[in-house]
């Protein structure tokens, strides 16, 4: 199976993306984690991009706040597939991540989550590897119909407590 890269432009960031981290785990994905800047170290996250493929990577999640150039100056670098996580900051609550990860000109794509959204990240990769790969989905299917079970469970809970009001 290939490797997710978690790459963040600050150890401020590794809060939200040990959940990619987690979540990765729990579905058996290997990857690595990385803390790159696309404006403090550019020559860095450009050779990462540059050689992920050869280096066994088959996903990027790359993470930053505030100017959140990270995902796109990785996507510059590679045609693997990469998706940002816009983190929040202190600044415009992460809306300035957000437009700054989602509005990559045409010809370079990143895939973009909500605010925080690194379990989705994570899932995203799950989704892509799935494609080929039978075992992956049936744990991302797995998945589902426990979450759809606790749901579940919780809604009859809350009819339960409620169902004198009627």
């Amino acid at each position: 199976m290939k490797k997710v890269a978690i790459i963040m432009g600050s150890d401020s960031d590794l809060p939200v993306m040990r959940k990619a981290a987690d979540t990765l785990s729990a579905f058996g994905v290997p990857f690595e984690v990385h803390i790159m800047s696309a404006h403090r170290t550019p020559d860095a996250a450009a050779a990462f991009a540059r050689s992920a493929r050869e280096n066994g990577f088959g996903a990027i999640i790359a993470a930053a706040g505030m100017a959140a150039h990270l995902a796109g100056v990785i996507a510059a670098y590679t045609t693997l597939p990469v998706i940002g996580v816009p983190c929040k900051s202190n600044q415009l609550d992460g809306m300035d991540a957000l437009l700054s990860t989602v509005m990559m000109p045409s010809g370079i794509p990143v895939a973009t989550v909500a605010i925080g959204g690194a379990v989705n990240a994570a899932l995203l990769c799950c989704e892509m590897f799935a494609i080929t790969d039978d075992e992956m989905a049936a744990k991302l299917k797995a998945k589902r119909e426990k979450d759809e079970a606790a749901v579940l469970e919780k809604n009859a809970a809350v009819m339960a407590e409620f169902a004198g009001n009627a």
